[in-house]
């Protein structure tokens, strides 16, 4: 599909609820997300899954092409794209774009033959790896503009993943109580908010964000969802992810800390994620079309979006360290790449 700008305004009705249960009385407030432009990377076929998008309007991500093979890519704030991303190391043909900061810094993850993922930093056309000190695999998911990070890593090869955030070259490791892997997301400029999701015993994905003070507060699930994922986030402590339900639609999600939300659908698709949000209210996101083929958008924030909690935060806990789950198991894991 070609590139083209369109212009749909679509009323995102925000619906707030207590996180303990069931929904509150909807309230009159509304917000909107407005789509700008869809996109895909060049090619016949490509899947494009946009991941980050910084203050410039850069995005970064990753294409799929229809053999299968990952590469990641930029599409500059002026619609073109950068050459596929390749890092020297990949040996299955799998490297992911996942974060990028103003100075046009790209953090991102690849895989090899032994089927572990690791990482890179990739800047004026130099590669530089990076990989948690003694750990079996580590997936970089964001980098901001103090050059701070996060992500998740896999201490000793079992496949259950511990988040971490490295700010100011102090690498902090965390997870989520009894979970059986935690990824940290994004960290905003600011510091006062990290987000994420994790994994519980039974495989459910539920969102998380911790505090400027380590606390983690979780589970963030909208009502009936199934699973949910928090991708990215900006200044303005405004969080974007997704959500799946129970009858199998994946829907765009608006998280206002503590408890607030709105759902976004991109027109007559099925599965919508918003991946990334800058301080100008711009996102970056994705929808699947009937034939399954992904395609990436921008969209913007229009207005104020409401502010009033609904009611208390689910848990809070204090655990800025290493928390060891309780299940371990591959199964509960699944196997699978960190979302996406």
């Amino acid at each position: 599909m070609k590139p083209k700008s369109i212009f749909i305004s679509i009323l995102a009705v925000l619906f707030v609820f207590p996180l303990l249960g069931t929904f509150a009385q909807q309230a009159a407030n509304s917000g909107s997300i407005e789509v700008i432009t869809t996109f895909d990377y060049p090619g016949t076929g490509n899947s494009s899954l946009p991941q980050k998008i910084n203050e410039r309007g850069d995005v970064v991500g990753e294409f799929i092409d229809s053999t299968g093979v990952t590469r990641g890519f930029v599409r500059f704030s002026d619609g073109s794209f950068s050459d596929p991303i390749v890092d020297p190391n990949d040996t299955v043909g799998f490297t992911e774009g996942r974060g990028i900061n103003n100075s046009r810094t790209v953090a991102g993850d690849y895989a090899t033959s032994d089927g572990t993922l690791h990482s890179f930093f990739l800047s004026g056309g130099t590669f530089t790896e990076y990989d948690v000190p003694g750990s079996v695999q580590t997936n970089l998911l964001s980098i901001n503009d103090a050059g701070d990070f996060t992500g998740g890593f896999d201490p000793d090869g079992s496949g259950v993943f511990q988040a971490f955030v490295s700010v100011g070259g102090t690498l902090t490791s965390f997870s989520v109580p009894d979970a059986a892997s935690t990824f940290a997301y994004e960290i905003n400029s600011s510091k006062h908010l990290t987000v994420g999701y994790f994994i519980d015993g039974s495989g459910i994905l539920h969102g998380y964000f911790r505090d400027a003070n380590g606390a983690l507060h979780f589970p963030i699930d909208p009502s009936g969802s199934v699973g949910t994922v928090l991708f990215g986030l900006n200044d303005r402590n405004w969080v974007v992810g997704r959500y799946a339900d129970r009858s199998g639609g994946t829907h765009g999600l608006f998280f206002l800390p503590p408890n607030n939300f709105f759902t976004f659908d991109y027109p007559g698709s099925t599965f919508t994620s918003l991946n990334g949000i800058n301080d100008r209210g711009f996102i970056c996101g994705r929808y699947v079309d009937a034939s399954g083929i992904a395609h990436g958008f921008l969209a913007r924030v229009r207005g104020i979006p409401p502010t009033n909690a609904a009611g208390p935060e689910m848990k809070a806990f204090n655990s800025p360290s290493l928390a060891t789950p309780l299940n371990p198991s591959p199964s509960a894991w699944g196997g699978a790449i960190p979302a996406r």
